[in-house]
Order: structure tokens, then C-alpha cells, then sequence
């Protein structure tokens, strides 16, 4: 497609129409003309600044002192160009950082591997008469705070009265007994929590100790834990490292 010339000033300066539509697009297209050209001629900001800059300077050494022409649409959307170059370079360095610091995450993570973390979970395993390291995480303080553990026959074994609690994480150890004392037999077994919080029931979440075996990284290039009882926790998911 051919492109007609423009003159500019009394020099009778000439400019390509192309670049004249593109500095100062006409009808409903508005500021988004400019945007529309660069992406469809595959420019940059940066040289579409550079384009506006040439232009600018031309007309003002060609145009006609007794007439001058209107710069307003110009230099008006040199400023919008202007803010666009900001933005794209705003978003690559957040981009930059977002990455150092997955990988910084990642680099720490890494370093759980063979500890043993407080997360959340419902099953836990008795094994040679131990049990896990349990707790439970309260959003608020709580006047009355249990943890329920319950067999594979979805009986209750045990009750585990923690009384008043802060907000936070609340350690809990489990002796591997039953309300009468004795020892629970090996197997799986459930665990919830349940809290009074305000006078009404309120959130309480359980949590159970594994260890970590590795480090799992997912699709946003966040890390997670896998554990040894099964589970995938992320790393703001961990109540506490024991």
C-alpha cells in the first residue's frame, strides 16, 4: 500500500502520512490508535517515543511562524507513549524480581528436606505405639480448644483438652493412649479440632508432624513440600518446623 506525504511549515518540509496518522489518529480511535500501530508494525515504546520525538522536531523547524501548527495531540500522546514505555519496563523488572524470588523460595525450601514440619492434616499413624507430633492453628484467642482422635471404626479414643489458647500455633503431644490410659493399637487414625472462640464455635484447624522427603515445584513456580505420610503441603501451609 502506498503512502502519501504531508508538507509541513512554509520549507515545505515533508513528512509520510503513515507517520502523521500515526502520531495523531483520527476519529474514535483516539490515544488506542497509537497502541493499535506499534502493535500492528510491531514497534516497540521505545520506538514509537523516538518516532514522535522526529516528528515534533520537524514540524517545529518547518512550520509556518504566522500559522503554526497544533502540537496539542502531539506532545499529548508522547506523554501517553511515554507512560506506556513506563509500564513495560515496570512489569519486566517485577517480572525479574518475581523470578529471584521463586528462586530464592525454592533454594529454601530446599533445605526442610529430611525435617519435620507442622502441617495440616486429619490422619495421622500410630506406629510401635507412637504417635506423631500433633497441634492445632487458631485464627483467635480461643476460651476452650480440643483436639478429637477418632480409630479406622470412627470411634473416639482419646479427647485432648487444651483449654484457653492464644491466636497461633498450639504444639500438641499425644502419648499414643486412650481416655482410660492404655495404649491405642497400631493403625490410622483421625484427627479434628474444634474451638470456642467469642463465646461461639469457631475455626481451629489440626495439624500433623512429617517429615519432608522433597521439594515439589508447581506450575506458578511455587514450592512445595512433599511429605512422608503422603501429603503436599506449600510453604506458607507450614504451621511449624520441629
Amino acid at each position: 500500500m502506498t503512502s502519501s506525504n504531508t508538507t509541513i511549515g512554509g520549507s515545505s518540509a515533508t513528512v509520510s502520512q503513515q507517520l502523521l496518522d500515526t502520531m495523531n489518529p483520527s476519529g474514535a480511535s483516539g490515544a488506542s490508535g497509537a497502541s493499535g500501530s506499534s502493535a500492528a508494525n510491531g514497534t516497540s515504546g521505545t520506538d514509537l517515543q523516538n518516532t514522535f520525538l522526529q516528528l515534533l522536531v520537524t514540524q517545529l523547524q518547518n512550520q509556518d511562524p504566522t500559522n503554526p501548527m497544533d502540537s496539542s495531540q502531539m506532545t499529548s500522546q508522547l506523554a501517553q507513549i511515554n507512560t506506556v514505555t513506563g509500564i513495560q519496563q515496570l512489569n519486566t523488572s517485577l517480572s525479574s524480581l518475581s523470578t529471584q524470588l521463586s528462586a530464592g523460595q525454592n533454594a529454601q525450601a530446599a533445605l526442610l528436606i529430611g525435617s519435620t514440619v507442622l502441617a495440616p492434616g486429619s490422619s495421622m499413624a500410630v506406629t510401635s505405639g507412637a504417635a506423631p507430633q500433633l497441634g492445632v492453628t487458631l485464627p483467635a484467642a480461643a476460651s476452650d480448644v480440643k483436639l478429637t482422635i477418632t480409630n479406622a471404626a470412627g470411634q473416639v479414643v482419646n479427647t485432648l483438652n487444651l483449654g484457653a489458647q492464644s491466636a497461633g500455633t498450639v504444639p500438641v503431644t499425644w502419648n499414643g493412649t486412650d481416655t482410660a490410659g492404655n495404649a491405642v493399637a497400631d493403625g490410622n487414625y483421625t484427627i479434628s479440632a474444634s474451638a470456642t472462640i467469642n463465646g461461639q464455635a469457631g475455626t481451629a484447624t489440626a495439624l500433623v508432624a512429617s517429615k519432608v522427603q522433597a521439594v515439589i515445584q508447581q506450575s506458578d513456580g511455587s514450592a512445595s513440600l512433599s511429605l512422608a505420610n503422603g501429603k503436599t503441603v506449600s510453604l506458607s501451609g507450614v504451621a511449624g518446623i520441629l
